[in-house]
């Protein structure tokens, strides 16, 4: 694996060197090509490149264990060789996964909905809830969003809404959303104190890739 993530790093280090050519920059279109091919790799390439950090600072640390080191010192530095090897064995798990087939539908921009299901109003304050927190998660990745359609209920829930995500990799990231979303809560207009189990319903759609068509005016 740690071979074929080599070659990359290295096709990817080749087509930041080819955008600074002249031929890429006199031509739009070889660069948009280039740019493309840079942007599907960087991700990956960022993830790698993080992980050989982590191998090489680990290996630093395991060197001051030959250290004549104090208890305190010695305790410290154990702990964060812990850290460091967690975080390399996550890495490479990443990693393994970033290598994996993808889907076609990975990269494509969303259409999402999300229905309130049993639980009345607790059940629309729910979908609110997963509205926010997918609107929210979209501005922190950077992708844009617009609401098609929303049917709000009056106690600041929401009954239906149906939004576009759009952004480089919100298929993948977003597609095991779907389902049926459950909680359970108190309401805060339940005097009682008595604890309501509330559904959401979630479902997703890839964007269709627009398609040029020419019409036979003859």
């Amino acid at each position: 694996m740690l071979e074929r993530l080599a070659k990359i790093e290295q096709q990817y280090i080749e087509l930041e060197a080819e955008m600074t050519t002249e031929e890429a920059i006199s031509n739009p279109k070889i660069m948009q090509g280039l740019a493309q091919e840079r942007a599907r790799l960087e991700e990956l390439v960022t993830l790698y490149r993080r992980y050989q950090q982590s191998v090489k600072t680990l290996e630093e640390t395991n060197a001051m264990l030959n250290d004549n080191l104090d208890e305190e010192m010695l305790s410290m530095v154990k702990q964060e060789i812990d850290r460091l090897e967690s975080n390399i064995q996550q890495q490479h798990q990443d990693l393994k996964l970033f290598l994996l087939p993808k889907d076609p539908n990975d990269d494509k921009d969303i259409i999402m909905e999300i229905r309130s299901g049993t639980g009345g109003e607790e059940a629309g304050l729910f979908a609110a809830d997963l509205f926010r927190m997918y609107t929210r998660y979209a501005q922190i990745k950077g992708w844009a969003t617009d609401v098609i359609n929303i049917n709000e209920i009056g106690t600041g829930g929401i009954r239906e809404v149906i939004f576009e995500i759009r952004g480089r990799g919100a298929f993948s990231r977003l597609k095991y959303e779907r389902g049926v979303h459950r909680v359970q809560r108190v309401p805060t207009t339940e005097a009682s104190g008595r604890i309501h189990t509330s559904t959401a319903t979630v479902a997703l759609l890839p964007v269709a890739d627009e398609v040029e068509i020419d019409i036979n005016q003859s």
